[in-house]
This record gives C-alpha cells, structure tokens and sequence, in this order.
C-alpha cells in the first residue's frame, strides 16, 4: 500500500502487515501526525490528508522493524528525488 502526498510519499509492505496483524495498531499509536489508523476491522489505513504532515521522526520505521522487519515501512521524500527515510 501507498500513498503520496505532495512532499511525502507512505509505502507499507501489504504482506508485512498481513503477516503481523498488531502492526496496524502499533503504527496508528507511535505516529504523531496520525498518518497511520486502525480501521474497525483491524487493517491498517494512511490518513492521505495527514501524509505530508510526516515530521521525520523515524517512529513508524522503528516499530515496523520491532514488529516484522527493515523496509517493512517506507517514509519517501518525494521533495528530494525519491530518497527514503533512513
């Protein structure tokens, strides 16, 4: 899944997420822009109002790797040529 705003683009792995189901939740608590939500069925959804709200804060990335792995989430810095978040 992914979705780019204008600055900022949101990739998550869809067989990562399918593969750890609390990493929906996880996300959606450690992001302090909300870009990340639990939808009632538990899967995962990106705010795409809220993408370019991204702060850099590396949250998301360290709790996807806890969870499940590196590359697991992508922050994309589409203002500087696609360069990933590391």
């Amino acid at each position: 899944m992914r979705t780019d705003g204008t600055f900022i683009g949101i990739e998550v792995d869809d067989e990562a997420l399918a593969a750890e189901p609390r990493l929906a939740g996880h996300l959606s608590q450690v992001c302090p822009v909300d870009i990340y939500r639990e939808a009632g069925d538990g899967k995962l959804e990106i705010v795409a109002r809220n993408v370019d709200e991204c702060v850099l804060c590396r949250l998301c990335l360290d709790i996807a790797q806890l969870d499940v792995g590196e590359d697991t989430v992508r922050v994309i810095k589409l203002y500087d040529g696609g360069a990933t978040l590391e």
